[in-house]
């Protein structure tokens, strides 16, 4: 959510002929990260949950190579780009971990299971 509501501050000081270009790109990307974990979490089954994880991290995934082009053509303040890129970073590892631990099976009174 932080970089979601980071990336609404980064783009409201690009150029205004970005708004449906570049501005409305990252703004959905980002929004996206948090929207797929939330639906992810309530689907029921860690499959289900693992799969809406590796949708946000593609997500996540696009916002880095979109903050690389804003910063490519110096569109937004620079500070607040850096700060959203290493966000971005965090944010990927955390997902990151969030997979690897949805694909280990948990065990329910010793049995392993993957629901």
């Amino acid at each position: 959510m932080d970089l979601a509501a980071l990336i609404y501050c980064v783009t409201a000081e690009f150029p205004k002929s970005e708004i449906y270009g570049l501005t409305s790109q990252m703004r959905r990307a980002a929004v996206s990260i948090p929207s797929n974990i939330a639906e992810g979490s309530v689907r029921g089954t860690r499959k289900d949950f693992k799969q809406f994880v590796a949708i946000a991290r593609g997500s996540n995934s696009e916002l880095q190579t979109q903050l690389q082009l804003a910063k490519r053509l110096e569109f937004g303040h620079a500070a607040q780009v850096a700060e959203a890129e290493e966000l971005t970073n965090v944010v990927g590892q955390m997902l990151s971990g969030l997979s690897k631990y949805l694909a280990t099976p948990r065990t329910v009174g010793g049995v392993k299971v993957m629901s």
